[in-house]
């Protein structure tokens, strides 16, 4: 196992609640921590770098040594306009762990080195995963076929054997329709050293997701997920039934073909009224407290290492 050190002793599971754009929020990460695994949000939830450094000082003072790290989403694009100052205040706050997306940049890694946090970087090919080491990462997230978000084509039992035979000593956290403690069993037998699990927290009390949205999870399956780039300009996971209430067919809509962080930021149509899950939504069924639901993904998870033990 090749997980970080500063992590080691420090999770009752061994998962990652993926940082989703207007998602999560203090309550959800909070919430993840005391419950024992790795909470994290994005960066941009906040509307502001002031507001960003705000949540940062109420999620540290929520947790203690002994509540599980937490963790912030850095979207490392050009087109980002908060990212030197988000950097910075990550920094100087000394966040446990950065997770970098869309860029792997020497200088960024180095900075939150510096306030003494790791970095993990999401990566959907060995070519990124390649460049991201280069830059000094501390860990990889292969986002691999049916994530939710912006995703990877490739089946996790390619990409993460590659990785784990290029990178023996780097920590893994596997993204891909992880919902279930059974899928973390899995992961961890893949290789991986973390489960990245996203969707799985839309559809808890804690998350910022509508009510709506929730309810969208929990009716619908694999089938009703639909990946294209036509709504951000990057290839990501949709659900269908929420781009048709938005009158928009998904065969025939036109494409966005430029990708701006500025836009995101203010949360437009996609992912405020168009939401994204990955395809695990099919073993999503209820909405309930972060704490029943680690308990729950607990019990998988110890009864599927058990059941494959004694096959």
């Amino acid at each position: 196992m090749t997980l970080p050190i500063a992590f080691q002793g420090r999770l009752r599971l061994p998962i990652v609640a993926a940082p989703m754009f207007l998602v999560s929020g203090p309550e959800l990460v909070t919430a993840c921590c005391k419950a024992g695994i790795l909470g994290t949000f994005p960066a941009l939830n906040q509307r502001t770098s002031e507001g960003y450094a705000e949540w940062l000082d109420l999620i540290q003072s929520a947790l203690t040594p002994q509540d599980a790290p937490f963790g912030v989403n850095l979207i490392v694009h050009k087109t980002n306009p908060r990212l030197a100052a988000d950097v910075k205040i990550s920094s100087d706050k000394k966040i446990p762990l950065a997770i970098t997306s869309l860029g792997a940049v020497k200088d960024v890694v180095q900075a939150i080195h510096d306030g003494g946090g790791l970095v993990f970087h999401d990566v959907t090919n060995m070519k990124h995963a390649e460049k991201a080491m280069e830059a000094g990462v501390d860990g990889l997230i292969p986002v691999c076929a049916g994530a939710g978000g912006h995703a990877g084509t490739l089946s996790p039992f390619a990409l993460v054997t590659e990785l784990r035979a290029a990178f023996p000593d780097t920590c893994i956290a596997l993204s891909g329709v992880m919902s279930t403690g059974r899928h973390v069993a899995t992961a961890r037998m893949l290789g991986a050293d973390l489960a990245y699990m996203g969707t799985r927290f839309i559809a808890t009390n804690e998350s910022r997701g509508q009510d709506d949205y929730k309810q969208m999870i929990e009716n619908s399956d694999a089938a009703d997920i639909v990946y294209t780039p036509k709504i951000s300009g990057i290839p990501a996971n949709f659900l269908i039934p929420s781009l048709l209430q938005n009158g928009l067919d998904p065969v025939t809509m036109e494409p966005k073909t430029d990708v701006d962080m500025g836009e995101e930021l203010n949360a437009g149509k996609a992912w405020s009224t168009i939401w994204s899950a990955g395809q695990g939504v099919g073993s999503i069924h209820d909405t309930l407290p972060v704490k029943d639901l680690i308990d729950r993904l607990e019990t998988e998870y110890r009864a599927a290492l058990a059941e494959a033990k004694g096959f």
